[in-house]
């Protein structure tokens, strides 16, 4: 049997050396490593890996430093749209939720839906009446506001969808990755002791995004897909491009079809999504705990951990 593994991604995008000082880095490090050792804690204790990516995630939400729940980016209506998604790699069961701004930890509602429901997928007023049935904590609107992400609204209105330069970009904002071209999906994929894989996905979506549009996130094999036979994906990127390439799905498929190693199958999925014009990454863990991490971006927040082993955690290239 494999040593059970958590990884984590907070996120992709053109991140500037520039703009991280040592004190940011530090806190980024910190968080990813704590995030990590939980689901490590909750593996090693024979919790499920639909327990460790689950809360993960969470625990990702309620962090600031990463765009889901509390920090969540603005649209350009100045409001909150949270996505989430979540997927049981041994009964390909699924549960997601879209554009919903009063639920504290989209992901758990995502879980929710797949457990208490006949369907995969709620939006908006539907999935906030389905949260207020199964009891979950409802905030109000401005809980998920921070002033960091405000101030990245006001700068991304005053360029009028401007492209800077990445690195410029996030050098004038202060913020380690370029709000105008960051990734800020969360996302987790763990394999336990009993051999199960999941996959577990989040996002306040995009800077100054137009109200109601969805990306990959709560989208099953385009950002999210796990699969005992395959592997467990959780992506983070060009939102559009990884829904018309269905990517998470596609390196279960490669796999499957095609006899690719999970290195080899992530490899052609994120070569895919350049062809396409898309960047992002995504990290991966197969059924027989080998990991993989891509991205074809300047950094992604990233970690990951067998149970019995020190968390590892990354930034940059």
């Amino acid at each position: 049997m494999s040593i059970p593994v958590i990884v984590i991604h907070g996120g992709a995008g053109a991140i500037a050396r520039s703009a991280m000082t040592p004190s940011k880095e530090q806190s980024f490090r910190q968080a990813l490593t704590e995030i990590v050792a939980t689901g490590q804690q909750i593996l090693a204790a024979g919790g499920s890996a639909m327990d460790a990516v689950t809360e993960a995630v969470r625990l990702l939400e309620e962090c600031p430093l990463f765009n889901a729940g509390h920090g969540a980016v603005f649209t350009h209506e100045q409001t909150h749209e949270l996505d989430a998604s979540v997927m049981d790699g041994q009964t390909l069961q699924a549960g997601a939720i879209s554009c919903v701004s009063r639920v504290r930890n989209p992901v758990l509602l995502a879980r929710a839906v797949m457990e208490h429901s006949e369907h995969v997928l709620f939006t908006g007023d539907g999935a906030e009446a389905f949260a207020r049935a199964h009891g979950f904590e409802m905030v109000a609107a401005d809980f998920f506001s921070t002033e960091d992400r405000l101030q990245q609204l006001h700068r991304a209105r005053q360029r009028g969808g401007m492209m800077l330069d990445h690195d410029g970009a996030a050098e004038a904002s202060g913020d380690p990755i370029d709000p105008d071209n960051k990734y800020g999906t969360v996302g987790a994929v763990a394999l336990d002791a009993q051999g199960n894989l999941a996959a577990a996905t989040s996002t306040g979506g995009l800077t100054n995004k137009q109200v109601g549009r969805v990306g990959d996130t709560p989208l099953i094999g385009a950002g999210c897909y796990a699969n005992n036979r395959t592997v467990a994906v959780s992506c983070t990127g060009t939102g559009e491009m990884f829904m018309r390439a269905v990517t998470a799905y596609d390196i279960s498929a490669r796999m499957e079809y095609a006899g690719m190693t999970l290195v080899e199958a992530c490899d052609a999925a994120v070569a895919r999504l350049a062809e396409l014009g898309g960047d992002g990454g995504l990290i991966a863990v197969d059924h027989l705990g080998n990991i993989a991490l891509p991205f074809n971006t300047g950094g992604m927040y990233r970690g990951y951990g067998h149970v019995g082993e020190l968390p590892q955690v990354d930034i940059y290239r």
